[in-house]
């Protein structure tokens, strides 16, 4: 109590004075011995809105209330000594200088949406990681108090909630497949000597945002004439950003292979590691000769399964060309959490759309795909059988103990959180401006806080 009582004599506003734009900057919150000003508000704002989104008086409230919520962590963050991830901040600051030039168009477009340098932006939002960095570690130090959830705490949590509160647990389905692939090297050839073509044509003397028009297959830039804008080699692919920063505008790449498909690539502009390129994409095109073979044979192996002439574990061993699943029996694993169960938004579109209507143990009919490979993946022709089908249902203590913890761990944690914050809110010095009386802070402590003029 001794370090707030010594902090009554800051001012809740300081004298007011203008900054670029004419706006008249003043202090509107007072935490602690930290203050909030109007220009930190806009500042926000003005983010806010580089990333898409829209302004308005509510969002002004919310991110005043945000920020004096930080402070209050930042401030016990200090009083830990805990330390800043520099590695994090570092990372987290690249990327949010990626995001913003990609969005906006290049450093000068930057600068000039933000009035700033820079070389000044990288300073306050370094700072910006840091501090955020140290509250983060502060939420987590706090979440840490709740301690490990027993069974015991979950038998409590279902003794004590309605089931209307429970968490609804989606259906899930347990699958296996059998995989044959398309004659990928013929396919991807092909492609190849058609991009050769192009590039010739180029060369000749044709214009490359005419052939971009006209062939190539991202819809995104094709109607630009291929034209990506400019943007930061780090949201391309390795391979497509490593081709573009090594070429001198108006020189035509060799072939580019990225998992999306097969590219020729035109700098227009380089700037740091940001470029704007030009780039016709075409992807491996499979016949219908080689879909016909494999569904002949996916129809057939389904057919003797079915007749129990061999089991499906048996077929998959022998015939799948899937290397992930075929030693296992052909059991599908999400690639992302390795778990078995598939909700129904884990999985591709065309897989769900195959085995909707099937009960367990039953196959599908042979159906064209996509493998998990690169972004978009690749063609492939399988049969799918169904495993085992978990309907919808309110979480249970036999059947989804984990998911019901971490809802017990979650509750408590954030209780612990909400504590620390009305006690937090109780004991620290804040003021706020009069200018946020109308504001409906989520948390009533704040409005108390509100200087009456």
């Amino acid at each position: 109590m001794v370090a707030c009582l010594a902090l009554v004599t800051v001012p809740a506003v300081v004298s007011a004075q203008r900054y670029p734009g004419g706006l008249v900057d003043k202090s509107i919150a007072v935490v602690g011995n930290e203050m909030i000003t109007l220009s930190d508000i806009e500042s926000e704002v003005t983010m806010a809105r580089a990333q898409g989104q829209s302004s308005d008086r509510n969002m002004r409230c919310e991110l005043l209330e945000s920020v004096m919520t930080n402070k209050l962590f930042l401030m016990q963050a200090r009083l830990d000594s805990l330390e800043v991830n520099a590695d994090v901040v570092e990372s987290e600051l690249s990327n949010r200088l990626d995001q913003i030039r990609t969005s906006l168009g290049g450093d000068d477009k930057v600068e000039e949406y933000f009035g700033k340098s820079i070389y000044r932006l990288r300073l306050e939002w370094r700072e910006q990681f840091q501090d955020q960095s140290l509250m983060q570690q502060e939420k987590q130090q706090i979440a840490g108090k709740v301690p490990e959830i027993t069974p015991y705490d979950v038998r409590e949590y279902l003794d004590t909630v309605s089931v209307d509160d429970l968490p609804i647990v989606p259906i899930k389905y347990q699958l296996s497949h059998i995989c044959l692939y398309p004659d990928r090297e013929a396919a991807n050839l092909a492609v190849k000597e058609r991009l050769l073509s192009l590039r010739e044509r180029i060369i000749n003397g044709e214009r490359f945002a005419t052939l971009a028009r006209l062939y190539s297959e991202d819809p995104g830039s094709a109607r630009r004439g291929g034209e990506l804008g400019m943007a930061s080699k780090s949201i391309f692919w390795p391979a497509f950003s490593d081709a573009a920063m090594s070429l001198k505008p108006g020189i035509i790449s060799q072939i580019v292979e990225t998992p999306d498909g097969f590219h020729l690539i035109e700098v227009l502009e380089k700037s740091g590691d940001m470029f704007n390129a030009r780039h016709i994409l075409l992807k491996p095109k499979y016949t219908d000769e080689d879909r016909e073979k494999a569904f002949k044979t996916l129809d057939s192996l389904r057919t003797e399964i079915q007749a129990k002439a061999i089991t499906f574990e048996l077929a998959a061993r022998f015939y799948s060309e899937d290397l992930p699943t075929k030693t296992n029996g052909g059991q599908m694993a999400d690639p992302y959490t390795g778990s078995s169960y598939y909700e129904i938004d884990q999985m591709k579109p065309q897989d769900y759309i195959a085995i909707q209507d099937l009960k367990e143990g039953e196959i599908s009919e042979p159906v064209e795909s996509l493998d998990n490979e690169g972004r978009s993946g690749n063609t492939i022709y399988k049969i799918i059988r169904v495993d085992k089908i978990i309907p919808a249902h309110p979480a249970t203590y036999e059947n989804d103990f984990t998911q019901l913890a971490d809802q017990v761990r979650e509750e408590r944690e954030n209780r612990e959180i909400d504590k620390f914050l009305e006690e937090k809110i109780k004991s620290t010095y804040v003021v706020i401006d009069p200018l946020f009386a109308d504001c409906d802070f989520s948390r009533s402590g704040w409005s108390e806080k509100i200087r009456k003029d």
